[in-house]
């Protein structure tokens, strides 16, 4: 399969698979005339990695994972995608934590400017 019908077929654009290549996520194999020419599970790997990436995931992790996701349609994942999942959920909780910490001391600043507010005025 060619880069253009892979792109077509999947709805990803040529440079994105390019990236996919790059980053290891994605095979593919050269003819004569240098052009790409992709397996025909070459959609269905390209399906993957979108759903992974749409769950957070960096192409990092997806390349560590992408052995152990297997089905067609809606990705199935062995059980040795557990633990990388994990660790990307508590890396999420930790950041959703400090985000709400710094939103809660950002509405104090402004709850004390905007009370301030009218002190500052009268004055």
């Amino acid at each position: 399969m060619k880069i253009g019908d892979l792109a077509r077929e999947t709805g990803v654009s040529v440079r994105l698979l390019r990236y996919y290549e790059e980053q290891g996520l994605l095979g593919s194999h050269r003819l004569p005339s240098g052009h790409r020419r992709y397996e025909q599970d070459a959609p269905e790997t390209v399906r993957r990695i979108r759903v992974l990436l749409a769950a957070g995931l960096p192409t990092r992790v997806i390349r560590d994972v992408l052995p152990c996701v297997r089905g067609a349609g809606e990705a199935e994942f062995d059980p040795c995608v557990a633990l990388h999942l994990r660790e990307q959920l508590h890396g999420l909780d930790a950041r959703i934590g400090e985000l709400q910490e710094t939103r809660a001391a950002l509405a104090g600043l402004l709850t004390a400017t905007e009370a301030a507010a009218p002190a500052a005025v009268t004055a």
